[in-house]
Formats: C-alpha cells, sequence, structure tokens
C-alpha cells in the first residue's frame, strides 16, 4: 500500500488500496433484496449491523464503526441495529459469519472490519460488506491514512456501502463550509469555518474582524470563494485551505457579491452591482478577463449557479417585478423564467445531477425550502421554517443542507439536512451558530 496526499484541509493525507484479492473482495455477488429507497417522502430503511472493528487499539476500532453506523443511520436509508442484540463475536473477518446469527436479529446487511496501528504511526483498515441473506460478500476494501484521518475511514466505508447497497453515489467523506456565528443576535460576529459533513472537526478559518458571507467551494475542494468586507465594502475573495492564502476575485468599482465557481473550476460567476441594480459576469480565472451575462437596467441579478455541464446558468431577478428564478444559457443568451409559483423565489442552487433547481421561497412570513426542475416543472416543497434559507447539494444530488433561525430574542441559524423527498430532516450540530452551509465534492 502506498500513501497518497489530498490537498484539502492543511493536506491530511489519505489513501486508498482497492484490495485485488479475487474471489475475496471482489463485489460480484449482487444485493438480492437490499436496496434502500425513499419515494413520496416514506421509506424502507436496510437493517445492518456493524459490530465494533477487530484492532490493536479497541477504542479506536470501535470509534471508526461507530462513525460508520451513524452515517448510514443518519442518512435515513439504514437501520443500524443494537450491538447488545448480536449473537455472534467477531473473532476473525477473514472468516464468514455464522448467517443464521444475524438473520434471527433481522439484519439483512452485515459490516465488519479491522482496524491495525502502523510501524510508521499511521492506521491500516479493511473490512468486508456480506449479505445476510445469501450469505455472500458483496464488497471488500483495504485503506490506508496518517493517524489524524481516521474519522475518514469510517466515512468512506459507509459511502461504500451506500452505493452498494443502494445504487447511489454516497456523500459521506466530505466537508462543508460555513459561517460560524457568535455574540449578541444585534452585534454577531461571522467567521468562515469548515466542519466534516457530520458537524465533526469544525475549525475556523477567519478571526472575525471582517464580516464573511456567502463561502462556496471550488470543484477540487481546494479553494473556496467567499464575500468579505474587508476593504469597507462587499468583495469576492478566494482562499487556499491547504495554505490559508487568500486573494481578491479582481478589483471592481461596484460591489461583488454571491460568487460561485464553475463545474471546472475554471472560472467564478458572480453579482456585480451597477447603479441601482446589479448584472451576473463570469470571470475567467486564468486570464482575470470578466463578462457580462446578463443587462437589464435597475434589475436585481444575483445568486447565479451552473448546471453540472456548465452550459446553463440560473440565477435569481426581479426584472418582473418580484423575485422569480431564470435560466440563460452559458453565453448570456436564451433567457427563460422558470418559477411561477406565489411567492418570492431566490437562492438557486443546480443539482449535481442536473435534475434540480433548490431555491428558498418566501411566502406568507414564511421561508420554505423547495426543489424545481430545470423546465419549471415539479416545483416541491422540502422544508418550511420561520427563516429557512441557503440550500447546498451534497455531490450525490439526494440530500440537501440549509440553515433556519427560530422566531425569538436569543436564537440563532442551525444547520439542517433534509432528504430530497423532504423526508429525514435533522439538525446538523456545531459549536456556535451557523449559516450559510456549501457542501463540499467527494474528498477521495
Amino acid at each position: 500500500m502506498k500513501q497518497a496526499r489530498n490537498g484539502l484541509c492543511n493536506g491530511l493525507a489519505f489513501a486508498l488500496l482497492l484490495a485485488a484479492m479475487a474471489g475475496t473482495f471482489a463485489g460480484s455477488a449482487s444485493a438480492q433484496g437490499l436496496s434502500g429507497t425513499q419515494r413520496q417522502g416514506t421509506v424502507a430503511p436496510i437493517p445492518i449491523a456493524v459490530p465494533n472493528f477487530l484492532g490493536d487499539d479497541s477504542k479506536l476500532a470501535a470509534d471508526i464503526a461507530g462513525v460508520l453506523a451513524s452515517d448510514l443511520q443518519r442518512s435515513g436509508l439504514f437501520q443500524s441495529l443494537n450491538p447488545a442484540s448480536f449473537l455472534e463475536q467477531i473473532q476473525d473477518v477473514n472468516r464468514a459469519p455464522r448467517f443464521p446469527d444475524w438473520r434471527a436479529i433481522r439484519a439483512d446487511a452485515l459490516v465488519v472490519g479491522k482496524v491495525l496501528r502502523q510501524p510508521d504511526g499511521g492506521i491500516g483498515a479493511e473490512f468486508r460488506l456480506w449479505d445476510v441473506t445469501t450469505g455472500k460478500q458483496l464488497s471488500g476494501q483495504r485503506f490506508t491514512t496518517i493517524a489524524e484521518n481516521w474519522r475518514r475511514i469510517g466515512h468512506i466505508i459507509a459511502d461504500q456501502v451506500y452505493e452498494r447497497l443502494t445504487g447511489e453515489k454516497g456523500y459521506f467523506d466530505t466537508r462543508v463550509v460555513y459561517i460560524d456565528e457568535t455574540g449578541p443576535k444585534q452585534k454577531r460576529v461571522k467567521r468562515l469555518a469548515i466542519m466534516d459533513q457530520d458537524g465533526a472537526n469544525a475549525r475556523l478559518l477567519s478571526n472575525g474582524a471582517d464580516l464573511v458571507l456567502t463561502p462556496r467551494f471550488s470543484p477540487s475542494s481546494q479553494q473556496i470563494a467567499y464575500m468579505s468586507y474587508a476593504t469597507g465594502q462587499p468583495r469576492v475573495y478566494m482562499m487556499n485551505l491547504e495554505t490559508g492564502q487568500k486573494e481578491v476575485v479582481g478589483d471592481f468599482p461596484g460591489m461583488t457579491f454571491a460568487p460561485r465557481f464553475s463545474p471546472d473550476g475554471q472560472k467564478i460567476i458572480m453579482s456585480l452591482q451597477e447603479g441601482g441594480g446589479s448584472s451576473i459576469f463570469e470571470m475567467d480565472l486564468r486570464s482575470r478577463q470578466t463578462r457580462r451575462l446578463t443587462n437589464v437596467p435597475e434589475a436585481i441579478d444575483t445568486g447565479p449557479s451552473y448546471s453540472p455541464d456548465g452550459g446553463q446558468i440560473v440565477f435569481e431577478s426581479d426584472r418582473e417585478g418580484t423575485q422569480q428564478l431564470y435560466v440563460i444559457k452559458a453565453d448570456g443568451s436564451g433567457v427563460r423564467r422558470i418559477s411561477f409559483g406565489n411567492g418570492r423565489y431566490s437562492t438557486p442552487v443546480w443539482s449535481p445531477r442536473g435534475d434540480y433547481i433548490a431555491f428558498t421561497k418566501q411566502l406568507m412570513g414564511r421561508f420554505l425550502i423547495g426543489v424545481i426542475q430545470p423546465d419549471g416543472q415539479g416545483e416541491r416543497i422540502l422544508s418550511e421554517g420561520f427563516h429557512n434559507e441557503g440550500p447546498t447539494w451534497a455531490p450525490n444530488g439526494r440530500v440537501l443542507m440549509f440553515f433556519r433561525e427560530e422566531r425569538g430574542q436569543n436564537t440563532g441559524p442551525r444547520i439542517y439536512s433534509v432528504d430530497i423527498t423532504g423526508y429525514n430532516e435533522q439538525v446538523v450540530k456545531t459549536p456556535a451558530f451557523a449559516s450559510d452551509p456549501a457542501w463540499s465534492p467527494l474528498l477521495n
């Protein structure tokens, strides 16, 4: 096994080696009857058993298994069974389990694993996924990593299990950049922060000296774009997450805000204020040349987001009197309105799969999080509250995060996640109040 570097989060290393043991770690068996599905807000979760992993550091092995089980449970597609019900105590991951014991507790799937400390101080791990009904192995892999990355082992195994049993890509080995908020409600200090998708490993990226807003990941996960008032007026900045170095994206006479990267990471799209309105501009990060994409005098065009193929852009605009959603081609032509429901639409974000656009909708004093198809059909509301805002997509396009602030003097925003069906809404725990989340691509 060799170790490879990932540029995110101060160069934390992670290496993965698919085990090439034909017939042993090959995922050749089909998962007969194992399928987690969510339709129309209902769920049929897969009962799955995750015993504590074996290893020379029992606490570390148990913690990694715990991360795995927690990821699967929180997805809503799996029911992690209570370890107290387990009839067999796994002694050897290379030996087939006693499947009748696992069928007896109604487990459909079983994950076993082993974690060992390496001579160089790193961690080696392996796992096997079993179909309890057929008694066949569905997947297995080996991993090495530096010690600080131990949680990523659990997340990556969870991704493998999720994909093998649902047919969808996982989203657990990811991070979320957001705005950490502290202090009194009228004098909040807002800092850039980053965390794992489950809320662990949260850390600050800025000191709070300057107001920061709307952080967004690049496709490589190594940079973020965000808005800052460091110069006294809004400017779009880029930060390298590995080095902490930051730079201004262009020097424009007006305010720039709502930045977002193109799918290839070579451009940034943003809104530039001009007079009483604002227009959508695109900047090539290599040449630093800008191109205007919208030009409707006095209209406020903002919140742009590319389609996954980079061929189209969705944005919000009040050009027809109220905030609505519009789609244009990447060259600025062919504008068309896609939202026609009651209320005001904002913060559109195109799904990584291209099938939906998420949005915030304000209607009768409520803030709604919803999705709509790119042709304007199929609008659905997933969540509502006193103040919901700022949806962001998981990289598999099947889960959203957003932030919500409840009514009250001492309240603050919290980050929530919800499935695309509107099922399984839950809070993502953060050290302080938190807003404006943005989900990274998969890290591995």
